[in-house]
C-alpha cells in the first residue's frame, strides 16, 4: 500500500471511530510499507525538528560526530568558540560523507578522496590540484562559495535538534509544551551519567513511541521492574505537541527499581521522536530513536542526575544501567511482537484503543498523519 492509501485508510477508521464511537489506530502498513516510511522521513524529520544527539558528547571544541536524520546523512561539529553547529556530512566536490566515526581534537574535516578540506565553521580551506598539480585555483571558483551546506540546529540543555529544510516553526516554540511541563526542576543541575546503546530493535520507530507513551502495559510488561508504579495511579498528558503519561506515587516500593523508579514519573514526548522520562526527584532518561527502516530503529538511552550528582557512585550509576538495560529489554520484546503483528491483514482495522489509557496514542498517531499529509 501506497501512503496515499494508507492516509486514507486511516482517515476512513478515524470516520469509523467517530461513528462508533471506539478508538482504533493506525492501519497496518503504516509501520510496514516502505512508501509511507519514505513519506515520513520527507516529511517528519526533516521539515521538523528531529532529536540527533546529546551535547554532552560533543563537548569539547572539534569534537565531531556523524548522525543520520531522515535518511540523511548530518554531522554535528563543536566549533573553537563552543557553539554546535550541523551541516550536511557531504563533500562539495564529489559528494563522499565526509566523516564516518565520531573524533576529537579535529580542526579540519578533510576529505578521503581528494583532501578538500574544511574547518569547523564549514569554510572550505584547501582544494588540492584542483587546477593541476601543485594549482588550487580555477577561474570562476570561489572556495568562499564551496562551503559545507549547513543545517538549521537547536539545543536545549543537552540535546540536539535539527531541521533538515529550515523552515521549521520557531525553536524554543517547538520546545514550549515540554518545557512548560518540566519547569519546577532547576535543569541547570542536569548532569549526564552515561549513555547505554540499545541497537537496533526490530520495530518500526512508532510503535516505540507509542509504547512509551501509553501506560496501560506496565503492570503487565514490566511487572517486577516497575512494581511500585500501580497502573491506577496513572494518567494520559496531552499538551499540545507533547504526549505521554504520567504517575504519581506515595513512597518508593521496595522492588528491583526501588530509589530508582517506583517514585512518581512522567513519561513524556515531543513529537516526533523525542523521549523524555522523569524519576522524581532526581532523575531524567532521554531516548534517542533513530527510524532506519519500516521495520527497524536504532535506540540509545541517556542517563541524567538532577541536582547532587555525587549522589549517583559509580555502582548507583551501574545499578542504573542494569535496570535500564533491563526496562528496554522488556517493551523491545513486546514491540518486536507489535512488529511481526502487523504482517497480519487482521491489523488492517488498526485494533482498538482504550478511551481511557491510550488518548495520548491516539494523539500522536492522528499527528503523524497530518504530518504526512
Amino acid at each position: 500500500m501506497n501512503a496515499t492509501d494508507v492516509i486514507a485508510r486511516a482517515d476512513e477508521l478515524t470516520h469509523n471511530s467517530e461513528t462508533s464511537g471506539l478508538l482504533h489506530g493506525l492501519p497496518r502498513d503504516a509501520y510496514i510499507s516502505e512508501d509511507f516510511f519514505r513519506r515520513e522521513q520527507n516529511t517528519l524529520f526533516r521539515q521538523g525538528w528531529a532529536l540527533v544527539g546529546f551535547a554532552h558528547e560533543i563537548a569539547k571544541p572539534g569534537d565531531v560526530r556523524p548522525v543520520n536524520v531522515g535518511g540523511m546523512p548530518v554531522l554535528l561539529v563543536r566549533e573553537g568558540g563552543g557553539d554546535v553547529s550541523a551541516f550536511h556530512n557531504v563533500c562539495r566536490h564529489r559528494g563522499t560523507t565526509l566523516v564516518e566515526k565520531p573524533c576529537s581534537g579535529q580542526r579540519l574535516m578533510v576529505c578521503p578522496y581528494h583532501h578538500w578540506s574544511y574547518d569547523l565553521t564549514g569554510r572550505l580551506r584547501a582544494t588540492p590540484h584542483f587546477g593541476g598539480f601543485g594549482e588550487q585555483k580555477v577561474e570562476g571558483f570561489d572556495k568562499s562559495e564551496w562551503g559545507l551546506k549547513p543545517v538549521s540546529v537547536g539545543v536545549w540543555h543537552d540535546w540536539i535538534f535539527v531541521n533538515l529544510d529550515g523552515e521549521a516553526p520557531d525553536f524554543d516554540e517547538h520546545c514550549a509544551p515540554l518545557a512548560e511541563l518540566i519547569g519546577d526542576f532547576d535543569m541547570t543541575t542536569l548532569t549526564p551519567l552515561g549513555v547505554i546503546d540499545l541497537g537496533v530493535v526490530r520495530a518500526n520507530w512508532k510503535l516505540l513511541m507509542e509504547n512509551f507513551i501509553e501506560p496501560y502495559h506496565v503492570p503487565f510488561v514490566h511487572p517486577e521492574t516497575t512494581e511500585g508504579q500501580p497502573l491506577d495511579g496513572h494518567y494520559p498528558v496531552i499538551n499540545g505537541g507533547c504526549l505521554g503519561a504520567a504517575v504519581d506515587v506515595a513512597e518508593a516500593g521496595e522492588g528491583p527499581a526501588a530509589d530508582h523508579l517506583n517514585v512518581s514519573s512522567r513519561y513524556l514526548t515531543l513529537f516526533p521522536t523525542f523521549v523524555l522520562g522523569v524519576y522524581m526527584p532526581d532523575q531524567m532518561g532521554v531516548h534517542l530513536n533513530e527510524p532506519v527502516s519500516p521495520g527497524e530503529t536504532r535506540q540509545r538511552r541517556a542517563i541524567y542526575a538532577i541536582g547532587k550528582a555525587s549522589r549517583f557512585d559509580e555502582k548507583k550509576i551501574e545499578v542504573l544501567r542494569d535496570l535500564w538495560r533491563a526496562v528496554h529489554k522488556e517493551d523491545h520484546a513486546i514491540v518486536e511482537r507489535l512488529q511481526r503483528g502487523r504482517a497480519s491483514p487482521v491489523m488492517d482495522g488498526g485494533g482498538v484503543l482504550s478511551p481511557h489509557w491510550e488518548t495520548s496514542e491516539r494523539r500522536f498517531q492522528q499527528m503523524v498523519v497530518e504530518a504526512v499529509r
